[in-house]
């Protein structure tokens, strides 16, 4: 017995152990908007452990309570039912199913990341005068771009903002998906090519904090990671002042460069940044000859654009943007590149695809089309989307 208490101690310390070695920001944020998500988590758990804590107990009671040796115990085989212990059984888990649910309910709206801030603390309201910080970022391969549109600066893998300032962001990406997250600030958002997120952040303290995208998008995913600086007022504007003192001009051509896929960005600033570059990423139109997704969509809107919009099919198509120029994503396949797949196509008796029926050459085809996806030799398969991913 001495030997088995002394082994559950043990196993107590272990968990303990293992938390030492992590980094607790999920449960200590900066942040008022992570702080209330922190909360969440908290009264969330709370909630369930008054009934697994019982459970757990009362099962390891009744085990030792009516073992086999235990002849003191109460026999009763032909027992089966009662009102007082199903109500108990019953009441206990409905009454914290609904705790749970209107804990939920309220803070989906409250903490919804659309929604404008209300406050910048549990204790302090937003002040009249205070006008919200706007970032926007983009997600790129495989690094962060910010932009700052009303200081017109811009910068890669380094953001900051002003201690007790609402933070705007809106969010895109570049070419596969992504997920912007600061553990410290706020919860992940997700960063989609040709599509705009938002979310509403503040930070309450000073200091660095990581942030990274928590979504796989490829090769250098574990490397997309840039640093958040929460700064007083001072601390700021010096920041702006360096950037734009040591920052070069982020115009197309620039950007066009940067968004190809690459590991291990440094920190670069940018002391301007055209004013319409960032609407020109959203509407994934940057590339030039492109056309913008916001005016296909007022085409389509019109009514369509006739048989003569149809030279617009090329410029709509963005996947492997760079091909022409040598650089292919490294997951992109057939038929967007005319890479080779990685592996052998699936046979069922060890032969090639060509052994296949159906499957020579361009019998794919009939009545003069090709099955949807096959090239026909004659017009280009359509390219896949987010063939990079």
């Amino acid at each position: 017995m001495p030997k088995l208490m002394k082994f559950s101690r043990l196993l107590s310390v272990l968990p303990l152990l293992f938390l030492a070695g992590c980094n607790m920001v999920v449960m200590a944020p900066s942040g008022d908007i992570a702080a209330q998500q922190r909360d969440l988590i908290v009264i969330s758990t709370v909630l369930m452990l008054l009934i697994i804590v019982p459970v757990i107990f009362l099962t390891l009671l009744f085990a030792w309570r009516y073992r086999r040796s235990n002849t003191a115990a109460t026999y009763a085989p032909e027992w089966h039912h009662s009102t007082r212990l199903e109500i108990v059984i019953w009441a206990a888990p409905l009454a914290i199913i609904i705790a749970l649910g209107a804990v939920t309910w309220i803070s989906t709206h409250k903490l919804d990341p659309y929604r404008p801030l209300d406050r910048l603390d549990a204790e302090r309201a937003i002040p009249t005068d205070t006008k919200p910080l706007t970032v926007e970022v983009v997600a790129l391969d495989w690094k962060w771009l910010f932009f700052y549109p009303e200081l017109g600066i811009a910068t890669v893998n380094e953001l900051a903002a002003p201690v007790d300032q609402p933070i705007n962001f809106k969010i895109t990406a570049s070419s596969v998906m992504n997920s912007f997250y600061i553990p410290a600030l706020a919860g992940q958002i997700y960063a989609m090519p040709g599509m705009e997120t938002k979310l509403h952040a503040v930070i309450n303290k000073e200091g660095e904090y990581e942030g990274f995208s928590a979504n796989y998008s490829g090769a250098g995913f574990s490397h997309m990671r840039f640093k958040f600086h929460g700064l007083n007022r001072e601390g700021f504007d010096a920041w702006v002042a360096k950037v734009k003192q040591q920052g070069t001009m982020l115009n197309r051509d620039a950007y066009l460069k940067l968004e190809k896929p690459s590991e291990k960005e440094p920190v670069r600033y940018y002391a301007g940044a055209d004013a319409d570059l960032y609407s020109a990423i959203l509407n994934m139109c940057a590339t030039p000859g492109k056309m913008c997704m916001n005016e296909m969509m007022h085409i389509d809107m019109m009514g369509g654009g006739g048989k003569e919009s149809a030279e617009n099919r090329e410029k709509l198509q963005y996947d492997n943007r760079h091909a022409d120029e040598g650089v292919v994503a490294p997951a992109a396949t057939v038929p967007a590149t005319g890479a080779p797949a990685r592996s052998e196509p699936a046979r069922n008796d060890g032969g090639s695809m060509q052994d296949m029926p159906g499957m020579q050459g361009t019998d794919m085809q009939h009545e003069g089309h090709s099955m949807p996806g096959m090239s026909n030799g004659t017009d280009p398969a359509p390219a896949q989307l987010n063939n990079n991913n």
